[in-house]
């Protein structure tokens, strides 16, 4: 027996009609939202990678720090090397240059030495048993072994009778006229002789000097 369709009945549409095509859910389909999204998601993680906000930038701007600060201590314990060197430096060389001067000194006195012994006998003979001449050439000899030792050491007299007066090594105390035009300038007599030990003037030779008036 045939049954009639009813008038307002009506036929569901296939399941493919209503789910859409298996076409748009497959890789590199139409589903332009799920493909738009995936695009938003790669360009959001490519520019946090670019701008350094992400974990691979804030691991290489740590890595970075941890670079200048090895450097920084580094340069500090090189300074702080160089400092103590040159503190060391510093100080030898002053022991150096004191104990330079020490043993020139010794050196020295260790030459006064002979002469200090004679100026130890004749200052304790008997004036009773001694006669003038005897102490005069005692006083002699030991002026010229002082003469001899500071000399060695590189004292110069300076005892300018009959050289031209030189301001630089002569003291004039007073003048006295001359009558030769040639004798003008020229130290007559030395008060006290002056003393030069290695180009330095320790003392000026004091003296006359002769003046020409014309």
């Amino acid at each position: 027996m045939r049954h009639s369709k009813k008038k307002g009945d009506q036929t569901p549409l296939p399941e493919q009609d209503v789910m859409g095509s298996e076409n748009d859910f497959a890789p590199g389909g139409g589903n332009s939202a799920a493909r738009g999204g995936d695009t938003s998601f790669d360009q959001g993680g490519s520019n946090a990678a670019a701008d350094g906000s992400g974990p691979a930038g804030a691991a290489s701007e740590g890595a970075t720090e941890s670079r200048v600060d090895s450097d920084v201590a580094s340069e500090r314990e090189r300074y702080l090397r160089l400092a103590a060197e040159y503190d060391n430096y510093r100080k030898r060389s002053a022991k150096e240059r004191s104990d330079a001067g020490t043993r020139a000194q010794a050196d020295l006195v260790r030459q006064l030495i002979e002469a200090l012994d004679d100026v130890a006998r004749f200052a304790h003979v008997d004036p009773a048993t001694t006669d003038a001449t005897t102490v005069v050439q005692g006083v002699d000899m030991v002026e010229k072994k002082l003469l001899k030792a500071l000399g060695g050491a590189g004292l110069e007299i300076v005892n300018p009778v009959g050289e031209t007066f030189d301001p630089a090594l002569h003291e004039a105390v007073a003048t006295e006229p001359t009558t030769a035009k040639e004798d003008d300038h020229v130290v007559s007599r030395v008060y006290q002789p002056g003393y030069v030990f290695k180009s330095q003037l320790l003392r000026p030779a004091r003296v006359v000097v002769k003046q020409w008036n014309g």
